[in-house]
Formats: C-alpha cells, structure tokens, sequence
C-alpha cells in the first residue's frame, strides 16, 4: 500500500461487523401486544374526532344553505325558503332544499325554482328544530328585506332553532327575529345556547 493511503488509514480503528440481531416470537408478541393496546385506547379518541369533523360539516352545509337562502331573498326581491326535502316536510337528516316558494306552502312544487339541494346527511347526526310557529311542513323562510319570514306573509316574523346532534356533541344554530344566524356550541356556552327541543 502506498504511503499516501497508509497515512490517511493509520488513525482509522477497524472494529469488526456486528451481525445482525432477530427479534424471537415472544419479543415480537410483546410488541404487538403493547401496539394493540395503544390502538384501543387511541380508538375512543380518534371516533371523537371523525365525529366532530362529521357534525362541523353537516353544520357548515347547513349554515351554509340558510346564507343562501337569506342572499337569495335579498337578490331576488321575495320569499326564498329552506325546507327538509324528505316529502313530509319534517325530516331535515334527509337533506334540505332551497327554493323560491311562490305559493307559500313551504313545499318546492313543480315549476318553483330550486336553487339548492343538499343530499342525506350520517345516519349517526340527528337534526331538531324549533320555530315560532311548530307547524309541519318545517321551513325557514327570508323576505326581501332578509328577514325570517313566514312562507306566506313577508310581514309575520317566524325565527328559531336548529341543533344538529351527535353522540355526545352538539351544535345549536340560532335564528332571531331579523333574520341572524348564530352558532353555538352548548359545552362551550351553556347560557343562551339552549338545543331546539329545550327552546320556547
């Protein structure tokens, strides 16, 4: 070997190959048995939180539908309405509908302009709602002036609430008077974030 490379080796230690070291099964069982019990602790957890992304977007569709709804009104100069679009009128989980309500049943009707339909939601998420006025079909309504309104008559007010529920979490959206829209979240704001059922 040359000087040249026997100077650069000459502080180099040659240790000799370790060899390679196998797990033996009962190794491989305790790991797998500390792996499985990690994972069933972090199940509850990990279900809370596709809960809650399912519950947030059903809340944002349905907020979002009402926005449109209101802006609709606004923009069209008359009464656009939100309904369940189960046939009943009563069923909001089975998805809702905006439409330009002309004859003011609550109902979209054929040759009504529909301008939004939102599909099923989760079997899981339960949808309850309380207006002024309980009758069946549900609605809610905007006037011109984007006001909560009455189907039928621009001019009666007809507000409330919707809660959208999941499990043990729950969002209430609250509609007052004028036509505002909130959302709360009962665990974060007991007071004045009563659920529909609960409302007056």
């Amino acid at each position: 070997m040359s000087g040249h490379y026997r100077g650069r080796l000459a502080g180099v230690i040659l240790r000799p190959r370790l060899r390679a070291r196998a797990f033996s099964l009962v190794e491989a069982l305790v790991v797998l048995a500390l792996a499985g019990v990690l994972a069933g602790t972090a199940a509850p957890g990990l279900q809370q939180l596709l809960q809650a992304a399912r519950l947030r977007a059903a809340v944002n569709d349905l907020c979002s539908a009402i926005d449109l709804t209101r802006s609709q009104a606004i923009a069209r100069g008359r009464i656009v309405t939100l309904a369940p679009l189960e046939p009943g009128g009563v069923d909001w989980r089975r998805g809702w509908v905006v439409f330009v309500d002309a004859n003011g049943n609550a109902r979209p009707d054929g040759g009504e302009p529909v301008l939004y339909r939102q599909e099923a939601l989760s079997d899981e998420i339960v949808i309850r709602s309380a207006f002024t006025s309980g009758a069946v079909p549900l609605y809610l309504a905007y006037n011109a002036a984007g006001r909560s309104c009455s189907a039928g008559n621009s001019l009666v007010a007809h507000w409330g609430t919707l809660s959208l529920l999941q499990g043990q979490q729950a969002r209430h959206i609250k509609i007052n008077m004028l036509g505002r829209m909130r959302v709360c979240d009962p665990l974060v704001q007991p007071v004045g974030c009563t659920a529909a059922a609960e409302a007056d």
